[in-house]
């Protein structure tokens, strides 16, 4: 984020270090790899990170799990490397000022003891997540010769802590001066403080050009052609994909990938680092100045889960770009074929999960995307062709409300059923209806484009689009059920997955698991007639009871 910024405004302006201190746990996690690679190919110098190397992990030793050198680990993805005693004060003042004139990222292995200046629990795992408790901290004050009582500050170290809190006041006040002077000043401004700047219009013109072409493609390719007018019209929308550019149409035409020679750039090649992408994403959207976006397949999405997750906790703006949505994806088999991964990110509070059914949804779910500006967005995509469903232009653009009506009944009388889809469902959910119409049935579709946008409206509107509980309600999704007992209620019907998916085409997988209009119309008809049979069962059962009570007032 520094180095984007600063090619931006200038190092007059952006010109700062991040420091991280990480500990041993943190180095054998995962994600620390992936990040480690990424920083030392891009040369991000401005990173400085301080290794609390204390060889002690809660369950003793670092032998008993690892016996990895970090030093050349780091050294192998072009780090600069300092070692130093890390309870040393002369050596750890030497190593920070060694590392601001690095031109790659540095790692300063700190080697300390763990609990220093206990005489009873140094160096060992009794103290890493335990307090060393009454007796021992009495210990070890005596040992270091630190003769304050508790939270005491002696004056001598408070007076260098106000000095050290305050010596940077005169350049804060330079830097306020320089920016205020500056060409950049109100551009800057608007970036800190999360103002977009009026991408409307540009919005709207694509909008309708999209309605007049009516493309039948992929959502994927809907999203693509989105993004080519949203990033004209919004400079600080960062693109990037782990190693699926061409896959989850994520570059625009006149995007450069950002390199370690060129910060000018709008487009981060993640490489295959799903979990360091979406952590990265979220320094990004914390640093200010950026809305980060970047894709990969919606089943990869696991590994992107606890970065995620924090970004819904912090309340970031982040946009992930999940494609492959579906097993319509085919002959990638069912490992790449996510069936429980809708119902895993819906799961997530305070996550927008949009799965647009056309080329209008796409385009109104990367609106709502950019106006929720304290909630990450996924915006979940095909890889197989989908229709464009509306006859009519609608300005707001299918995404605000997160559910509405797409096709009702005739006159609008009251449905028999309603029918509610997602994606390219939606589809299906359509052709559903045409079938149920012949057989005399009334039917209501409607499309979610995004299920917790659709929670949050007044039940006034959320009841104009379900209609009354007593109605049959029927849901079409490719995932599985979880989460669709809200809207379907205890007696309602779904079409869907049980199980993971198969290779094959697309066509015939949706047939094999029975995910078709006509499926979904024979379960949903033969409901709607145990249910006519019922109530025709209940009228006979009223009318005789109605003629027995008659004949007895007669006769009385």
């Amino acid at each position: 984020a520094e180095k984007i910024q600063q090619e931006k405004f200038g190092k007059d302006l952006v010109n700062h270090k991040t420091y991280c201190i990480v500990g041993d746990g943190c180095l054998m996690e995962g994600i620390s790899q992936e990040s480690i690679s990424i920083a030392g190919h891009l040369k991000l110098s401005n990173l400085i990170v301080l290794w609390d190397n204390n060889n002690i992990s809660i369950d003793g030793k670092l032998d008993v799990a690892t016996s990895e050198n970090n030093k050349l680990r780091f050294e192998a993805c072009n780090w600069n490397v300092i070692e130093i005693d890390g309870h040393n004060y002369d050596e750890i003042r030497a190593a920070l000022k060694e590392a601001q004139k690095s031109d790659k990222p540095v790692m300063i292995s700190c080697k300390t003891t763990i609990a220093y200046g206990s005489p009873n629990k140094a160096d060992s795992a009794a103290s890493h997540g335990s307090p060393l408790g009454d007796e021992e901290i009495a210990l070890t004050r005596k040992n270091l010769n630190w003769n304050y009582d508790p939270f005491e500050i002696p004056e001598e170290i408070l007076t260098n802590w106000n000095k050290a809190g305050s010596r940077s006041n005169s350049e804060y006040k330079k830097w306020n001066e320089r920016l205020d002077e500056s060409k950049f000043r109100k551009e800057f401004y608007r970036l800190q403080n999360s103002e977009l700047p009026d991408f409307k219009p540009k919005l709207e013109k694509f909008k309708q050009a999209t309605f007049l072409d009516k493309p039948h493609q992929a959502t994927r390719k809907s999203s693509g052609a989105t993004l080519e007018a949203l990033c004209d019209a919004i400079p600080e929308l960062i693109g990037g994909s782990a190693d699926l550019t061409g896959s989850v149409c994520t570059k625009t035409s006149k995007m450069t990938s950002i390199t370690e020679e060129n910060f000018s750039g709008r487009y981060i090649h993640y490489g295959v680092r799903e979990h360091a992408m979406g952590a990265i994403m979220n320094g990004l959207a914390l640093h200010k100045g950026i809305i980060p976006y970047s894709g990969t397949f919606l089943v990869f999405s696991d590994y992107m889960k606890p970065a995620i997750r924090l970004a819904a906790l912090m309340k970031l703006q982040v946009i992930y770009i999940l494609t492959h949505d579906s097993i319509g994806l085919g002959e990638d088999g069912p490992t790449h074929q996510p069936v429980e991964h809708l119902a895993s990110l819906r799961s997530i509070p305070n996550v927008n999960v949009f799965r647009p059914a056309d080329a209008a949804e796409v385009a109104g779910s990367f609106e709502q995307a950019l106006l929720h500006k304290e909630t990450p967005s996924a915006i979940v995509l095909t890889r197989q062709n989908v229709g464009y469903f509306r006859n009519e232009y609608n300005k707001e653009g299918f995404g605000q409300y997160g559910a509405y009506i797409i096709s009702d009944t005739a006159l609008n009388i009251d449905p028999d059923v309603v029918i509610l889809a997602t994606g390219s469902e939606v589809q299906i959910a359509i052709e559903t209806k045409d079938i149920l119409h012949k057989s005399g049935f009334a039917v209501r579709v409607v499309s979610i484009p995004c299920i917790e946008i659709f929670a949050k409206q007044e039940k006034s509107y959320q009841n104009q689009i379900l209609g009354p509980k007593s109605i049959l309600k029927a849901g079409i999704e490719a995932g599985i059920y979880q989460g669709w007992h809200r809207y379907l209620g205890s007696d309602g019907i779904f079409i869907g997955m049980e199980g993971f998916g198969a290779s094959g085409k697309a066509e015939d997988l949706f047939e094999h698991f029975g995910i078709t209009a006509k499926n979904a119309a024979a379960k949903i008809s033969e409901e709607l007639i145990k249910r006519r049979n019922k109530k025709k069962s209940r009228i006979k059962e009223f009318k005789d009871e109605f003629d027995i009570n008659i004949n007895k007032q007669i006769e009385i």
